[in-house]
């Protein structure tokens, strides 16, 4: 893709010096020729670095946008003729003589406007163009992957940069524009508790924005009729035929809403934990007493519960454990295990140790 780029850039480039420096030396003389040449192949530059310019302007737009701008542009002219038309007959009716010397203008006044109107009813109205032409929906041929709608709770986890860099989000990750101007008025509130939530999502934007094969796209689908953020990216997804991606915990148990599937990075951070196999031998650190007689608790390092029977008697100590069973829960995957025999043998000769070292400490400082 990077290179196909490349190739039209300096393809636009070349085309753009030689109209440049064509037309600046159409009737030019021998002896002001080179200037004129210079002249040219000057403008045909500033010309292409505009044209570049305007490329970096619109990177963040997709295909459905160019598709709904050009279908507005293309009503809002035949609308504006069909009015300029209307115009013109009443004037050849009222006035058959009588010629009208702002008529240009106003043709032009007339174009603009109704262009104008036209792209930005398209623009609002982009979800109801398939009941406005309801025999012309275009699908695609094959299945394809979906995108992912950004919402607030992913942007406060750090985890979404982590699964950006991973390649897994490549091209397929989208940030609703409302959202964004949401954040931006979030961070000049008075309260500093929101300035604080709102900064971390810009800064998390920052860096999804930085990360080049990634390649974050922007959607200007708004529905100001909807007052509640989550109601706004579902209909946004609807529109868009994608999937939405968050972080809410108290969505954990929704795969879908209202047609939309919702990707839960805490269910994918628990799908990725290592499995534990029942037989295994594990090494954990008991931090209290659990429910049962003689239970210890204990936490692994991506959080995991571990429930030891026998290990009661070791609080506070790291204890070596075999593995009965693994257990999925909505809250995530909890271990069951036994305390191996040899902890409690190597309690006593611990203590043993513990108390000959105190004596002879003792006796030491007796001395």
């Amino acid at each position: 893709m990077q290179i196909s780029l490349s190739f039209i850039r300096i393809l636009f480039l070349g085309l753009c010096i030689l109209f440049a420096t064509t037309y600046t030396t159409a009737e030019a003389k021998a002896d002001n020729y080179p200037l004129l040449l210079a002249i040219g192949a000057g403008a045909g530059i500033a010309f292409w670095a505009i044209l570049i310019s305007l490329d970096r302007l619109f990177k963040a737009f997709n295909l459905h946008s160019f598709n709904i701008a050009t279908l507005g542009l293309l009503f809002g002219y035949c609308m504006g003729e069909a009015i300029m038309l209307v115009f013109q007959n009443i004037l050849t009716v009222t006035l058959p003589d009588a010629s009208l010397p702002a008529l240009p203008i106003i043709r032009m006044m007339i174009l603009v406007l109704a262009t104008y109107l036209g792209m930005i009813m398209t623009a609002r109205a982009a979800d109801q163009l398939a009941i406005s032409i309801p025999f012309i929906r275009f699908k695609p041929s094959t299945q394809k992957k979906k995108d992912l709608l950004i919402d607030t709770s992913v942007l406060l986890d750090s985890r979404i940069i982590d699964l950006a860099t991973s390649g897994l989000l490549d091209h397929h990750l989208v940030l609703p524009r409302f959202l964004s101007n949401e954040l931006n008025e979030m961070a000049e509130s008075s309260d500093e508790a929101l300035r604080t939530k709102a900064r971390r999502c810009q800064e998390v934007i920052k860096k999804l924005e930085s990360l080049p094969s990634l390649e974050l796209r922007y959607t200007d689908a708004d529905f100001p009729e909807c007052k509640d953020s989550m109601s706004k990216l579902i209909r946004t997804a609807r529109l868009l035929d994608a999937n939405i991606i968050t972080a809410d915990a108290s969505r954990l148990q929704q795969p879908s809403i209202e047609g939309v599937r919702l990707i839960n990075i805490h269910m994918l951070s628990t799908a990725l934990k290592p499995m534990t196999q029942a037989g295994e031998f594990i090494n954990i650190k008991i931090q209290r007493y659990g429910k049962e007689p003689r239970q210890g608790i204990g936490y692994l390092d991506d959080g995991t519960m571990v429930v030891v029977n026998g290990g009661a008697e070791f609080i506070g100590e790291t204890i070596r454990a075999q593995v009965l069973s693994v257990k999925h829960t909505a809250s995530g995957r909890m271990i069951f295990c036994n305390a191996l025999e040899e902890n409690m043998l190597l309690e006593p000769a611990l203590s043993g140790m513990s108390s000959d070292l105190e004596s002879s400490a003792k006796n030491y400082f007796a001395l």
